[in-house]
């Protein structure tokens, strides 16, 4: 029968292997069989909780194995879940809650205290209560014959250009396709062991729970805490025999930037695939050196289409200061090029990179003005609806049909007179030996760029640099240098706080 539920990746894999590791952790482990148990005894809880069907369930998350069984739970209810940052301000929280008007809210022991301070939105139901409630399989029969593959699966919510955050709406039929296809890219078996990095309210987990889930493999959750001691995350990593990493650009080039890869590689991997933000070739090839005979493999996609919409598998050497490709896109799915008249550009000029296919979100939770922005009519088609998603970021294709990405469309500035890609000086400087993180800031009011950077090149030094590098319109004005570069949630460098700090001159809270 075809796919038409996440749950399939579940039901079919617990059948097969019982017994076998799904999702490790260091507080607690389970089987398959163990979730697929735990999570539709969840189900049949969060059914009895409302006669709703194909609504939101807010998640309380904090990397560990049982928040992956709290989201296959919440699917066996016929609902959709939306993982929150148990971290998160309570004010963000409580708009989140206040837009979803949430079933139910799932959260795990140690988290009352925050649970009930949300309690006034919707009911409260503790993990491991659902975990144990009696099961029905009439009432999940039920539940599980009025889902449609075009239903949601999940929600996550990412911050807003205006503050106010943002709930991305993702279907079983986009993730089952995008997982379909990963899962042969990245030739996942049953013998492979996941190293989950990203965050679960962040998409580049999906890459980890659902191939897994599909395959058979174990997903291991590597602890926060071991990213701040780069060593003992090696030492973990062969401890579980991790063969797979699917990881935010910023950890791995954290790891690179350690020194640890030349006094300890990670012995069991086989491949290594990227995202989120730009892949850096100097730390690129730092891995390469250790590690030459991992796979390698550069991904983008931002959160409203799936999860990654491009691929490029690393085949040749890259100098410290060329960027590497995004590749060409992944199945089912189509990557352009439009310009700000909305027609196609030829083949080496830069246009905003748009996405059409089975990955693309449903929109935007109860915001249907950013919604019909976002998601537009594909101007090359006047005939039928056909949606694209216009990503706002700026990227160029060259005759092969390769994309590179260039920056965010508002990271272009008019510089002297210059139209300047900021991403561009950011991969030039980054090339520089001594440098670890770097971001470049654009001040339009007096017409000056801030380099903000972490390493030990002193600013003069780097100045100096900069000059023999770039184009004299390309050169920074100033030069920050932190001991620290701040991230935001889902590990990408924390531009509006730079800005705040550097052009608004509020550096106090770095």
């Amino acid at each position: 029968m075809p796919l038409t539920n996440l749950l399939d990746y579940l039901e079919r894999t617990a059948a097969r292997l019982p017994d076998k590791p799904a999702f490790v952790g260091e507080d607690c482990q389970f089987t398959f069989q163990q979730v697929r148990d735990a999570a539709q005894r969840l189900g049949c809880a969060l059914a009895q909780l409302s006669p709703r069907r194909n609504g939101p369930v807010a998640v309380f998350v904090d990397r560990t194995p049982a928040n992956l069984v709290a989201f296959q739970g919440v699917l066996y209810a016929g609902h959709y879940y939306v993982p929150l940052d148990k971290q998160m301000p309570l004010a963000r929280m409580r708009s989140i809650l206040e837009t979803l008007q949430p079933v139910a809210l799932v959260y795990s022991a140690g988290e009352e205290e925050t649970a009930q301070a949300l309690s006034d939105f919707c009911p409260l139901l503790k993990d491991t209560a659902g975990f144990s409630h009696p099961l029905q399989e009439e009432v999940l029969a039920q539940r599980r014959a009025g889902v449609l593959d075009t239903d949601p699966a999940y929600i996550l919510f990412t911050s807003g250009s205006t503050g106010v955050p943002k709930g991305i709406v993702a279907s079983h039929h986009s993730i089952l396709d995008f997982c379909e296809w990963i899962a042969q890219a990245e030739e996942i078996t049953e013998e492979d062991v996941f190293g989950n990095q990203a965050p679960f309210y962040f998409d580049a987990s999906v890459k980890d729970l659902y191939p897994a889930l599909r395959c058979g493999a174990t997903l291991v959750v590597l602890p926060k805490k071991s990213f701040s001691f780069p060593l003992v995350l090696v030492e973990q990593m062969d401890t579980w025999g991790v063969t797979v990493l699917n990881w935010a650009a910023s950890a791995f080039h954290l790891l690179a930037n350690s020194g640890v890869l030349e006094k300890r590689a990670p012995a069991t991997l086989r491949l290594v695939a990227t995202g989120g933000e730009s892949l850096r070739a100097k730390q690129l090839n730092r891995w390469r050196a250790a590690l030459p005979q991992v796979r390698y493999i550069n991904m983008y996609g931002p959160t409203e289409i799936g999860v990654d919409c491009t691929w490029y598998p690393i085949q040749r050497e890259f100098a410290d200061d060329e960027p590497i490709p995004i590749g060409r896109a992944c199945a089912n799915m189509e990557v352009f090029l439009l310009d700000q008249e909305m027609r196609p550009v030829p083949p080496g000029q830069a246009g905003e990179l748009c996405v059409r296919g089975s990955g693309l979100a449903q929109g935007y939770f109860g915001q249907w003005d950013k919604t019909q922005a976002a998601f537009i009519q594909d101007p090359r088609n006047p005939y039928y609806p056909d949606r694209i998603y216009r990503t706002g970021d700026l990227a160029v294709m060259d005759e092969e049909g390769v994309f590179t990405f260039l920056t965010r469309q508002d990271g272009q500035i008019k510089h002297m007179g210059y139209r300047i890609e900021l991403g561009e000086i950011e991969t030039v400087l980054s090339s520089v030996p001594a440098l670890e993180e770097i971001a470049c800031l654009f001040d339009g009011e007096k017409d000056r760029i801030h380099c903000v950077y972490t390493g030990a090149e002193d600013p003069k030094t780097l100045a100096k640099t900069a000059r023999a590098l770039l184009p004299r319109y390309m050169v920074p004005n100033f030069y920050h240098q932190l001991e620290a570069m701040p991230h935001n949630p889902n590990g990408k460098i924390d531009r509006p706080k730079l800005k705040e700090a550097f052009i608004h001159g509020t550096p106090d809270g770095l």
